[in-house]
């Protein structure tokens, strides 16, 4: 299922490299032997994954935004990538509601600008626009959404990526059907794992209260989100690209997440996390249900990934436990100012290995 061999030596441009899953994303095709080219802003948090780890020095890290057409054009004539793995955008539900236009403008005209620039590059062969599981019309169902259900985010950053997903299907119909260039959309739930610092997420929150030696506040206790460890879909996008690149046919769009049984309550999640610290601590760090009235963020989803699971014999690899042991783990080392970076590479060989 998995080729780690496929990778070597092959040029792979990332947007979005200096972002969490991006630095596991970059850090992984290192160790592959890939030729990586990053292009991002400065690293959108401090402290960030991408500077502890120190990849700018390991990878070809170009600062550029990808509303910028004429410079991001430069970087794919300069660089010639033959993988292309779109994973740059303004993440955040409540940024969405603070800046709505910007948000947009870098998920919509960010990915046409991108989409444009393989268009236009001969050399690329297999593109992978990285979307989210918040793409889908929430209808609050218990069962998982499929790709073929209605695209309508409600919000601006899930409907700025309902409309990403739009616009990579007018592209392959218009342009790349003709072309030889497979193209992909995934669409990932909520991921999780070390080295995560960015605001409004749950993980971040209580790494930072436990730092502070503070009680852990939930705004929304009740929530169900299908949770993952991150390498869960950076190994699928790597699946699928690799898959497209061969053949073709196997483009198209797919769900990437956890099975049912994985699909938590963020009370329960922060409960686990309070469990799995405290029992390899010592501690007996706590979390306050303190619901904040926010905006409107969906209360239940769940991905139907049977497509994937079909079409590529996938599955996931760590439930929800073993991810968390995982992020103990990594974030002990580095509240104690420990190696991270070794760390990171020994949770990747730990996965690689499990599959």
């Amino acid at each position: 299922m998995f080729d780690s061999s496929f990778y070597n030596k092959k040029k792979v441009l990332i947007t979005g490299h200096t972002g969490f899953k991006g630095s596991w994303m970059c850090q992984l095709l290192l160790m592959l032997g890939a030729d990586v080219t990053g292009y991002a802003l400065k690293p959108p948090t401090d402290p960030a994954l991408f500077n502890i780890c120190n990849l700018s020095e390991q990878i070809n890290s170009v600062e550029g935004d990808i509303r910028d057409l004429q410079h991001l054009k430069d970087v794919f004539a300069q660089t010639k990538p033959e993988i292309v793995i779109h994973m740059a955008a303004q993440p955040i539900v409540r940024e969405s509601y603070k800046d709505p236009v910007y948000t947009y403008e870098t998920n919509v005209m960010g990915t046409v600008n991108v989409l444009e620039c393989v268009r236009l590059t001969p050399s690329v062969k297999s593109f992978v626009n990285v979307t989210t599981d918040k793409v889908y019309l929430n209808k609050e169902w218990t069962w998982g959404y499929r790709e073929n259900e209605e695209l309508n985010g409600y919000d601006p950053y899930s409907n700025s990526k309902s409309c990403s997903e739009l616009v990579t299907s007018s592209y392959i119909n218009s342009f790349f059907k003709d072309m030889d260039v497979a193209v992909s959309t995934a669409r990932a739930g909520n991921v999780i794992g070390g080295g995560d610092f960015a605001v409004d997420r749950i993980i971040p929150d209580c790494i930072r209260a436990v730092e502070k030696k503070e009680d852990i506040i939930v705004r929304n206790p009740f929530s169900t989100r299908p949770y993952e460890h991150v390498l869960e879909p950076i190994v699928a996008y790597l699946i699928i690209a690799k898959a497209q690149y061969e053949d073709k046919k196997y483009a198209g769009n797919y769900n990437v997440g956890p099975d049912d049984t994985d699909c938590w309550t963020t009370g329960d999640l922060v409960s686990l996390f309070c469990d799995k610290w405290n029992e390899t601590t010592g501690d007996r760090i706590k979390w306050i249900d303190r619901y904040d009235g926010g905006p409107h963020e969906a209360n239940f989803l769940k991905l139907d990934c049977s497509k994937l699971k079909n079409t590529f014999g996938w599955k996931p690899r760590w439930n929800v436990e073993t991810a968390m042991e995982k992020i103990v783990e990594w974030s002990m080392r580095y509240i104690a100012g420990e190696d991270v970076s070794e760390c990171m590479r020994k949770q990747i060989e730990e996965f690689i290995g499990d599959l």
